[in-house]
């Protein structure tokens, strides 16, 4: 995902122009530019398709961070590639559902903010999967290779948000 990010702000004058946004990644969907796999990273998710929760939580934390750091012209061009290439995405593919973007399609530039090491960002990504990855094996030898569509139901008292200060 960085490099392709690194590639977009090489290869995109201005990063504000959603025009210019728009014709390099037509140009990255076409196999034409970056990688050639015709793929925008971070973009879709097998299970969830108006939008990924845990990725709408991230994308606020990355907000208030990039604000911090004064990255917001980063972060402004992460959201028009999110808009834009979830919109691409649909039309070249002739899809009938949208594409969001997943939970990593933010977790780079996170991690580029604190400090990160690129090297560990997939360590980072498999050690927060781990327990998940594990869990779901488990299951799957449960249940004899059945495919489980997990739901749950919140069976707890819900609680009002307090505040860090006011705790």
């Amino acid at each position: 995902m960085q490099q392709m990010f690194a590639n977009i702000k090489e290869n995109v004058k201005d990063w504000a122009n959603e025009k210019e946004v728009e014709e390099y990644l037509i140009r990255i969907l076409n196999k034409e530019a970056f990688d050639q796999a015709g793929l925008i990273y971070g973009m879709g998710h097998a299970v969830y398709t108006d939008s990924d929760p845990r990725a709408k939580i991230l994308k606020e934390s990355t907000r208030k961070l990039a604000e911090e750091k004064g990255r917001m012209k980063e972060f402004t061009l992460y959201d028009m590639v999110e808009t834009v290439g979830g919109r691409l995405i649909g039309q070249y593919r002739r899809l009938f559902k949208p594409v969001c973007a997943n939970v990593d399609f933010y977790s780079g530039f996170l991690y580029s903010m604190l400090d990160i090491p690129e090297e560990l960002f997939t360590p980072i990504f498999a050690i927060s999967r781990i327990s998940g990855w594990s869990a779901h094996r488990l299951e799957e030898l449960v249940n004899k290779g059945k495919i489980i569509r997990p739901a749950y139901k919140y069976v707890g008292t819900h609680r009002d948000f307090v505040e860090m200060e006011a705790r």
